[in-house]
């Protein structure tokens, strides 16, 4: 295991530390400067700091209608007198207006939407609202916000899959703020809205918190889902305001309104104080070691975050870290407890812990008590607790590698922030190209604006269900479709009446299917795989079923808690794991491998020896091996055959082909064009997140120096979720952008001949091999000169029509979704990455 302190005084002589007055930790100028003490100056990890201004606040007065009670009962929380946009946001909901509060973090949007709900509750006692959170953790929080505030009659409670059922009947029928989430109200609410008759003409306003969150394939049904309950409310009376809370996002008012379906005003301007902050951009050094085919290896972002916790923590600084998957989450909360040991700092050891999806409801609430009380110092968390969950008094927070968008890149560093204190944060790269492009290139993440929240209401694999779920609740009427895309609705309905799923009548549509429609949200069908300790049948906890071939197969290392487990079979049939408790000095890395057609091209753009594409393609992925990897270095010891079902998945993508012309211009022969087509792939992938709202796991690719369906050398880059999310098609609209970005991080790499800053996949099925780094350059910059001759696209050209792909079962595809969508295949075509969640090498602490 390796701690920052391998550059800094050794384990016995703990970093400088001014006494604080009042007993808390050092500002976070002082907390950096302490953390780099001793190092030298070659050592450096810091490539760039950026002060935050501290801002102060802007009060208002109350509104005249807020009644004297709840005054009382929010000066007794601490709360005087409210913020400007937290009234600007309550007058417009009081006046009927959908709206939406797009303020940073822990800027009180909570009262924005408690002013008028409460007092409405108040003034009416038949009045009810809907709360919807995208997180348990969330949900409880405000839950718990909620009960301080309201009067009695009030009966704030949860419905949600942690309620037990006896509970349920009793939420029905006497709360009147139901704290639920998109999923229940899909599975639980619409589809039995006459239990719920009473509830639903008597809602007032429905609240849709971190509305940010819902992006991509998930947010386009959760659009439909409130789209749902709108017209079911209208069914029996009530016509609620919408108001929805979100991180700063650009243009909110459109995003909110694509979410519900609805005209949303934007309230923007922030009112609420902010502390200074300093932010360290963080690249941890080239180690000795090499990996893969001889490329240098940097020290892994998940050690130095781990270190980096353990430090913190000795300085007494509340500290969130936030990892990109579970298992990271574990690791390195592990690491920071196995350094502070070390130490001789036995004494914090029980004051670091980890927190992620997957762990069973009651081993979360003690979690989030223990984090909100003070009694946890450091925690390593997966996203879990990147939405507003109120954690006061956070020192400092380290990202362990970029979380996909600047939306949440922001919202996660602004959980720290205590009182008036400056507070840290600290962006640790990992080493692919998108971190390593984001930690030399500052103004890419203090001077570029957030991206827009991404959905597509009119995805076909969203749409046909959602309507199929509708028509099940209520017969669909020519007026209804309006709400769900007019013409384009109509069109969806059609294909399902002739597909059997609808049935006409003078009334309407009618569901022709027997029971409900089963239509899974979260876009997979594959449900969570429950992992058990075989001698015991105790259960440990469950993960994702799209996640379960790559990280709880036959073999895997499944960590929980800090405790380690050999997966002895994983019963694909049955969705469980069984497991026994081992701690190896080895971790597991799956093995996939990937077969790519395409079905239909939509766009065609033609750059004289190269071509762009866009359309639809399938995707059949299948996990058939897992590696033994040595902890510590990361040394490959075995590779396991296994056998898996295949997966597959009907999507859309980004594609390119090469002519002879334009390989012969690349100069690069018949022997290095399969490696440097798969290395300007893997850049590719890496670099689309710097344009696209979407991570590289949201991405898989394709090269192959001859595709049999293109004829020519092909790159393809596809969105791995079925029916496609935007993500490829915004790379065609911002292919020239793209196609810059990669190749001035593959050019500029310190690297030889490739390395995962810049070429190198983490997750790649062929090994990273075959790879040619120059090549790669050659081959982008045959294709940026083809584009510079090129007018730019318009935007009606930009925006992409979709049409359709031909389906082959109800919802898309007959079969799952792919394990990992993020597949990157090179020449060869006949491998796949290691799976996404959970089996990343760089969540391994090297």
């Amino acid at each position: 295991m390796t701690s920052l302190r391998s550059v800094r005084p050794p384990a016995d002589a703990p970093p400088e530390s001014v006494p604080d007055p009042a007993g808390g930790a050092l500002p976070g100028t002082e907390l950096l400067e302490a953390l780099l003490s001793g190092t030298d100056a070659d050592d450096d990890p810091v490539t760039h700091v950026h002060r935050l201004p501290a801002r102060p606040s802007r009060l208002a007065e109350w509104p005249e209608w807020v009644g004297t009670p709840l005054r009382d009962r929010l000066t007794e929380r601490g709360v005087p007198a409210p913020f400007s946009h937290q009234v600007e946001a309550a007058e417009l909901a009081r006046a009927g207006s959908h709206v939406v509060v797009a303020t940073g973090t822990a800027s009180g949007k909570s009262l924005a939407y408690q002013l008028p709900a409460l007092t409405e509750l108040a003034d009416d006692p038949r009045a009810c609202v809907l709360y919807l959170a995208p997180t348990k953790a969330l949900a409880r929080d405000q839950l718990a916000s909620v009960a301080e505030l309201a009067d009695s009659s009030v009966r704030p409670a949860a419905y949600d899959g942690d309620t037990p059922m006896e509970e349920r009947e009793w939420v029905r029928r006497h709360s009147r703020w139901i704290v639920t989430n998109p999923d229940m109200l899909h599975r639980g609410v619409l589809p039995a809205h006459q239990k719920w008759s009473s509830t639903l003409r008597r809602v007032a306003y429905v609240v849709v918190d971190e509305c940010h969150a819902y992006r991509g394939v998930f947010g386009s049904h959760v659009g439909h889902v409130l789209r749902r309950l709108r017209r079911i409310c209208r069914r029996y009376g009530a016509d609620p305001v919408f108001v929805l809370a979100s991180a700063t996002v650009a243009d909110p008012a459109l995003a909110a309104g694509r979410l519900v379906g609805a005209p949303v005003t934007a309230v923007t301007e922030d009112g609420s104080p902010r502390p200074g902050a300093t932010f360290a951009l963080w690249e941890p050094p080239l180690t000795e070691r090499t990996g893969e085919h001889g490329a240098p290896l940097r020290r892994s972002a998940a050690a130095d975050a781990a270190g980096l916790l353990a430090d913190l923590v000795e300085q007494n600084a509340r500290t969130l870290a936030f990892v990109r998957s579970r298992r990271g989450a574990e690791s390195v909360a592990e690491q920071a407890r196995a350094i502070l040991r070390s130490r001789g700092r036995s004494d914090l050891v029980s004051r670091v812990d980890s927190y992620r999806g997957g762990y069973l409801p009651e081993e979360r609430r003690e979690l989030e008590r223990a984090l909100s009380t003070g009694v946890l110092l450091g925690v390593a968390t997966t996203n879990a607790l990147e939405l507003g969950i109120d954690i006061a008094g956070l020192d400092a927070v380290v990202l362990a590698g970029y979380p996909g968008t600047l939306a949440s890149m922001w919202q996660q560093a602004g959980r720290a922030g205590r009182a008036q204190r400056e507070s840290l944060v600290v962006f640790v790269a990992r080493d692919d190209p998108l971190d390593h492009y984001l930690a030399h290139h500052p103004r890419a993440v203090f001077g570029r604006p957030v991206e827009a929240t991404v959905t597509d209401p009119a995805n076909p694999y969203v749409l046909g269900p959602q309507l199929c779920c509708a028509a099940a609740e209520l017969p669909l009427t020519h007026a209804d479709l309006a709400d769900f895309g007019g013409e384009v609705a109509e069109a969806q309905v059609a294909e399902l009446v002739a597909e059997g799923l609808l049935r006409t009548r003078p009334t309407g549509w009618y569901w022709a299917g027997r029971g409900r429609p089963d239509v899974d949200i979260r876009g997979s069908g594959a449900a969570p795989v429950s992992i058990i300790e075989g001698s015991t049948g105790r259960l440990l906890g469950t993960v994702d079923g799209d996640a379960s071939h790559a990280t709880v197969h036959t073999g895997a290392l499944y960590v929980h808690r800090g405790e380690t487990y050999v997966v002895d079979e994983l019963d694909v049939e049955d969705a469980c794991a069984v497991v026994h408790p081992e701690s190896p000095e080895w971790t597991t890395v799956a093995r996939d491998t990937v077969d790519l057609s395409i079905v239909a091209t939509d766009r065609t753009r033609r750059l004289g020896t190269v071509t762009a594409h866009t359309g639809v393609v399938d995707v059949t992925n299948q996990v058939v091996a897992y590696q033994r990897r040595r902890l510590g270095t990361g040394e490959v010891l075995a590779e396991f055959p296994l056998d898996l079902p295949p997966r597959q998945l009907r999507t859309r993508a980004v594609w390119l082909t090469l002519d002879e012309r334009a390989i012969a211009r690349a100069d690069v022969d018949d022997a290095a064009l399969p490696g440097s087509l798969h290395a300007a792939e893997h850049a590719a992938i890496g670099l689309l997140p710097l344009l696209a709202t979407c991570d590289r796991w949201d991405l898989g690719g394709v090269s192959t120096a001859l595709h049999p369906d293109t004829g020519a050398a092909t790159i393809v880059v596809y969105d791995g979720h079925p029916g496609g999310a935007g993500f490829a098609e915004r790379g065609y609209a911002v292919l020239r952008d793209w196609l810059q970005a990669t190749r001035a991080t593959v050019a500029s790499c310190e690297c030889e001949s490739g390395c995962p800053s810049c070429v190198q996949s983490p997750k790649c099925g062929n090994g990273n091999d075959p790879l040619d780094k120059a090549g790669a350059v050659r081959v982008l910059d045959v294709v940026l000169d083809e584009l510079a001759g090129a007018p730019e696209l318009t935007a009606e050209e930009a925006e992409v029509t979709r049409r359709p792909a031909p389906r082959s079962g109800l919802f898309g595809t007959s079969a799952p979704a792919v394990t990992d969508p993020a597949a990157d295949v090179g020449a060869t075509g006949s491998a796949a990455d290691a799976g996404a969640t959970g089996s990343d090498p760089d969540d391994l602490v090297f």
